[in-house]
Parts: structure tokens; sequence; C-alpha cells
């Protein structure tokens, strides 16, 4: 039989796992120990091997996560309260399928936008997609798509989207009623079908505040606290215990600076 046509059809076909075994195993001198059904599953293997990391591939890329971070990557040996029972629990991605929050608080350098892609991205590898929005930009971006007709495109991606990222909540301060009412929009399609996953330096108590006005507030609010895992951070900032001597006179003179 001939094994080059055989190559071309995989190709043609896009089996390029199959294809890849395949040859692989035409360079193997015992292959023929291998009976009939074990060298084909061997070839399907492979196969649903390279598919599932093109689709991974995909999601990640989609996602755009801020950082490639993941959950075997996390510090548990300095000091901020991160809860590992809680991490475990979280990494078999249930609260996904059960369509749960998580809210991640602490001050800035904490680690909390790390864990933040470290759970975005297992959630990617069990199958399910992610998106990372910092919400200045989203809030802007969305104020752009009211005025050129994107909105309610942009509105439905964000409510299909199975992990939702909202880093940096509560930065912008004195939000616009338009900006509550999109807010509490999206928030109000993803409500116990989807799941949110929001970093703020605000205490989770200060959110009320933050929003302004308080019946949309309220509204925003009961969408996705109460049905969501709390995470709050405390403790030093990383990138001061990274970088402890810049800035300071003695830091300079000690680099050289």
């Amino acid at each position: 039989m001939l094994t080059h046509p055989t190559f071309d059809q995989l190709r043609a076909l896009k089996l390029t796992g199959m294809l890849k075994a395949l040859q692989e195993q035409e360079q193997m001198p015992d292959i023929g120990c291998l009976g009939f059904l074990e060298r084909v599953g061997l070839l399907v293997d492979r196969e649903v091997a390279e598919r599932d990391s093109r689709r991974l591939a995909d999601r990640l890329r989609l996602a755009k996560l801020k950082q490639a971070a993941c959950l075997e990557d996390l510090d548990f040996h300095t000091p901020r309260q991160l809860d590992r029972s809680l991490i475990l629990k979280l990494a078999d991605c249930q609260w996904v399928a059960e369509h749960l929050n998580i809210l991640i608080t602490g001050p800035t350098g904490i680690g909390k936008s790390f864990l933040a892609c470290a759970l975005a991205q297992k959630a990617c590898r069990a199958g399910y997609r992610a998106s990372y929005q910092r919400m200045p930009r989203l809030l802007a971006e969305l104020e752009i798509a009211h005025g050129d007709g994107r909105y309610p495109k942009l509105m439905r991606q964000l409510a299909k989207v199975d992990v939702l990222v909202l880093e940096d909540w509560g930065l912008e301060t004195g939000l616009g009623d338009r900006q509550r009412r999109d807010l509490l929009e999206i928030l109000d399609d993803r409500y116990g079908t989807r799941s949110t996953l929001v970093t703020s330096q605000l205490p989770v108590d200060h959110w009320h505040e933050s929003i302004g006005d308080s019946t949309l507030a309220d509204a925003i609010l009961d969408r996705l606290v109460h049905n969501a895992h709390r995470i709050a951070l405390k403790g030093k900032s990383k990138r001061k215990r990274e970088y402890p001597a810049l800035g300071s006179d003695d830091g300079a003179a000690a680099t050289g600076g």
C-alpha cells in the first residue's frame, strides 16, 4: 500500500493529529507488534488530543487574559490570607457549571489579577469560554458602542461568554446614569446563566457607595454579590517586595541610579 497518498488525504481532511501519529508510527521498527485496532486507537487518540489543544488555544486567544497565569503557579507561601482549600474547590470549575460568581478584593499589587486570570485559564482548560475586560475600558467601549450601533452586538457577546472577568471594579468614580444601567444590563443578562469574576481594590461593603445611585446599586449588587464566592486578600504589595529599593534615595545609591 502506498503511504504518501494516505498522508495527502489525511492532510486534505485536516486530520493533522492522525497524520503526525501515522508518520511517527512509520518510523517505529517494532510497530508491527501492535494489532490493527491498537494502531487505529493510537491515531484516534492523537487526533482527539490535537483538536483539544487547538480548541484550548482558540479559547485562550479569544479570552485575552492579562497574564499567562495558571492555578498550579499560585503562591500560597506569601502571607495574604489566600485560602488554599477554597482555591482547590474552585479548581474543579463547578462554580462555572453552577453559574456562580467570584469576587476578589485586596490592595494593589497583592495578586488579584494573577488569581483572576488563573481561574479564567482553568475554566478555559475545562472547556468554557472566558473574556477579560478592564472596567474603565469596557465602560468607555460601551459608551462608543451606543453611538456607532455596536451596542446590541457587544451586549450579546458579553452575555454569552461563560466567564466574564471584570478587572478594577470601582476604579472609575462618578459613574454616569447610562454607565450604571449598562452594568445592570450586563449582570442581569448573566445572572443565573453565566459566571462573572470581579477584582477590586475596594472592599465589597464599599461597592454600593461607589456605584452612586442607590436604586441601581441595589439592583446591580443583587445580581452580583449574593451568589458569589468572596476572596479578600490582605498583605503587602508583591511589586514592592520584588523591587524594594526602587523609589528611595538609598535604593538609588545602591543601584547606581
